[in-house]
């Protein structure tokens, strides 16, 4: 399967990053709620595209790599509900909600590419 080597280590980052977002975050009900979201949805980017490296097949291989798309435009999704919620202001998050949006585009690329290789 084809593995892009800038992926682990980015989507490993995706998720400190945003370990040290939700430390920083206020202890209210409303913060604590979308941060355990938000928690799971960004180490799971990391953990399932690890997986989908280790695929068994091309069709593994695109499968797991549709888990990755998916919680990554979730992390993407959870960081917004923080800016539009009032939690944090959206300067901040730009960095993060850049790269959130950069892993999904190159995750559906893998995807694409894998697909048609498998014709």
């Amino acid at each position: 399967m084809e593995k892009d080597s800038q992926l682990k280590p980015r989507t490993k980052q995706l998720g400190l990053r945003t370990i040290r977002l939700v430390e920083s975050l206020p202890k209210t009900v409303t913060a604590q709620a979308i941060s355990r979201q938000l928690v799971r949805s960004a180490l799971s980017v990391g953990a399932n595209y690890r997986a989908a490296c280790r695929a068994r097949s091309r069709a593994d291989f695109v499968s797991k790599m549709g888990i990755v798309e998916e919680e990554a435009d979730e992390t993407l999704y959870w960081l917004e509900m923080l800016v539009e919620a009032g939690l944090i202001r959206d300067n901040l998050l730009a960095p993060l909600m850049k790269e959130a949006k950069e892993i999904t585009a190159m995750v559906v690329a893998s995807i694409k590419t894998a697909r048609i290789r498998a014709k």
